[in-house]
C-alpha cells in the first residue's frame, strides 16, 4: 500500500489518472448508448479509421490526436448521416476499415519520425501523457458530456423507439450524427489511453457489464462510469507495480468482469 502511495508522488501517475478518469467517465456514458443503438461495430471502426488520421498526422508533422479526431469527426458524420441504416451497413463500414487500415501502415511506413509515438497510437500510452493534452483532453470531454446530457432524454427516446421519436417530430438523422460525433470523440480521447486497438474494449466493456447487472436506465449509467473508473484506476496502478502496460490490466479486469458476469447471472 506505501508503495502505491509513492507512485501518486510523481506527476506522470498523477496526469495518466486524471485523464484516464476523464476518458473512462465519457466513454462509460457513450458507450452505454453504444449498446443501445447496436453500433458497436461502428465504434470498433471508427478507432481503426482514426488510426489513419493519426499516422498520417504524424507524418505531416501535427499531433496524432489532432488528426485522429479529425478523420474519425468526418467518418462520425458520415455514419450518422446513415441513420438507422447504420446497422445494416456492416459491408461498406468493412470495406472503409480495410482501405483505412491500408492506408495507415502506408503512412507508418513513410514516417521517419520516433517509433515510440506510432506504437503509442496503436497501444496507447497514458503515462506519456504532457500536461498541455490533459487540457485538451478535459475541453472535449466536458464538451461532449455536456451535449449529451442536454439531449440525452431525446437520445434515448430515438434509441428505443425510433418510429415513435420521428413520428412525434425528433429527427433520426440529426440525433444518429450528433451521436456519432461524439462516439468519435470519446472513441479518439479513448485511444490515448488503451491505443486504437483496444479502445473497443474501453468503450463498450463498462457498459456491456453494467447493463447485465442492471434494469435501469440511470443506473445502468451510473454503474458503467464507476466499472470505468475503477477499471481504469487498476490498471494504471497495476502497470506501475508490474511495469506490464496499462492497457492490458484494462483489458484483462474488464474480460475477467465480463466472465463473471455471464458465470453467475442469469441471463
Amino acid at each position: 500500500m506505501t508503495c502505491l502511495f509513492t507512485y501518486l508522488t510523481y506527476d506522470f501517475v498523477r496526469n495518466a489518472l486524471f485523464a484516464g478518469s476523464i476518458v473512462a467517465l465519457l466513454g462509460a456514458v457513450i458507450g452505454y448508448f453504444v449498446i443501445l443503438r447496436n453500433v458497436g461495430f461502428a465504434a470498433h471502426a471508427l478507432a481503426h479509421i482514426g488510426f489513419t488520421g493519426a499516422t498520417g498526422a504524424a507524418l505531416f508533422g501535427l499531433t496524432p490526436l489532432s488528426g485522429m479526431l479529425l478523420i474519425s469527426c468526418i467518418a462520425g458524420s458520415l455514419m450518422g448521416i446513415s441513420g438507422n441504416k447504420l446497422q445494416r451497413s456492416e459491408l461498406a463500414i468493412g470495406m472503409v476499415l480495410s482501405v483505412s487500415l491500408g492506408l495507415g501502415t502506408l503512412f507508418l511506413s513513410l514516417y521517419r519520425g520516433y517509433a515510440g509515438e506510432t506504437s503509442s497510437i496503436l497501444f496507447g500510452n497514458i503515462f506519456g501523457i504532457a500536461p498541455s493534452q490533459l487540457y485538451e483532453i478535459f475541453l472535449l470531454a466536458a464538451c461532449s458530456l455536456g451535449a449529451i446530457s442536454i439531449c440525452s432524454r431525446r437520445l434515448l427516446f430515438a434509441s428505443l423507439q425510433p418510429d415513435l421519436a420521428a413520428a412525434r417530430g425528433i429527427s433520426l438523422t440529426l440525433h444518429a450524427i450528433l451521436f456519432m460525433l461524439l462516439l468519435a470523440v470519446s472513441v479518439t480521447l479513448a485511444s490515448q489511453v488503451v491505443g486504437t486497438l483496444l479502445v473497443f474494449t474501453l468503450i463498450v466493456g463498462p457498459a456491456g457489464i453494467a447493463m447485465r447487472l442492471t434494469r435501469s436506465f440511470w443506473t445502468g449509467i451510473l454503474c458503467s462510469i464507476f466499472l470505468g473508473l475503477i477499471t481504469v484506476w487498476s490498471g494504471i496502478l497495476l502497470a506501475c507495480a508490474t511495469n506490464w502496460p496499462p492497457s492490458f490490466w484494462i483489458s484483462s479486469i474488464l474480460f475477467f468482469l465480463y466472465l463473471c458476469t455471464s458465470i453467475f447471472l442469469k441471463p
